[in-house]
């Protein structure tokens, strides 16, 4: 990791949250167009209500929310929080994957990988399908850029860098397509959507399969834990209602910034680092 001066690092970070805002803003298009097949480029940004066009100075993202009270300056419509709450979290985690690769190629790569995840998400969450723009396209561009560049599974040449995507894309579809086939024959109905399938390949391609077993066992965990308060709290009903691809995505982000840590530590306590 290249050193910089702290003064620049702070100079940097606060242009990467500015960066991460912007890129959340246009996922809000894109969360809102691509499940209705719209362009995500034409038109402008518009109030859904009034159809009036949102000026660029009250399009500023995360602050202009705010400065407008959540509301349309024109019709008054509210508009929903979520604007906010995805410009927000984006640029969060766009600082946070810089504070941790800093100066580096993974950098990019993985704010790339953060942005599909959050995509997935929200689409998911309000559709209850995972774009295939997101995950076949996140498998073909984790494998190309494996291959481009070595260093995102710590390799230096190229074929050991594919081989190692290539085996995540196998491990993470592999494993939930056999959870759908074998839940389905013993369910007699689908345990699991195939846009989940594609995804988790997806996230192993950039990951590997470390990352894919480490997505596997926390989204697992995750889902356990709300599923357990959703029925103390007495809404049972609402497990059905969160799909299991944001539990993956969030899997994955826990992954891309803490987890290789984790696994480090884990792999030392197995091999008994540890007393």
């Amino acid at each position: 990791m290249i050193e910089i001066d702290p003064s620049l690092h702070l100079l940097i970070s606060i242009f990467v949250f500015l960066l991460g805002s912007c890129v959340g803003s246009f996922l809000n298009v894109c969360i809102y167009r691509i499940p209705e097949e719209k362009s995500v480029i034409s038109p402008r940004s518009h109030c859904p209500h009034c159809r009036k066009m949102i000026a660029g100075y009250d399009n500023i993202p995360i602050l202009s929310y705010f400065l407008l009270g959540g509301k349309c300056r024109h019709c008054k419509t509210p508009f929903s929080i979520r604007y906010a709450v995805v410009e927000t979290l984006t640029a969060v985690l766009f600082l946070g994957v810089w504070l941790v690769y800093g100066w580096t190629v993974e950098t990019p790569i993985f704010w790339l990988v953060i942005s599909g995840l959050i995509l997935a998400t929200f689409v998911d969450l309000d559709h209850m399908i995972i774009p295939d723009r997101v995950s076949i396209g996140g498998i073909l561009i984790g494998v190309a850029l494996s291959a481009a560049f070595p260093s995102l599974h710590g390799q230096t040449e190229i074929w050991p860098s594919l081989r190692t995507s290539l085996i995540g894309v196998l491990a993470g579809s592999g494993s939930l397509w056999l959870v759908a086939i074998f839940g389905k024959m013993a369910f007699k109905k689908d345990a699991m959507g195939f846009g989940d399938v594609k995804l988790l390949g997806a996230i192993g391609a950039f990951t590997a399969w470390q990352g894919v077993l480490f997505t596997v066992m926390i989204s697992s965990l995750l889902g356990s834990l709300i599923g357990l308060s959703f029925i103390i709290g007495g809404r049972q009903e609402w497990q059905s209602k969160i799909p299991y691809g944001p539990y993956l995505a969030l899997a994955a982000v826990v992954w891309v910034i803490w987890g290789t840590e984790w696994w480090a530590a884990y792999i030392h306590w197995m091999s008994g680092g540890y007393s």
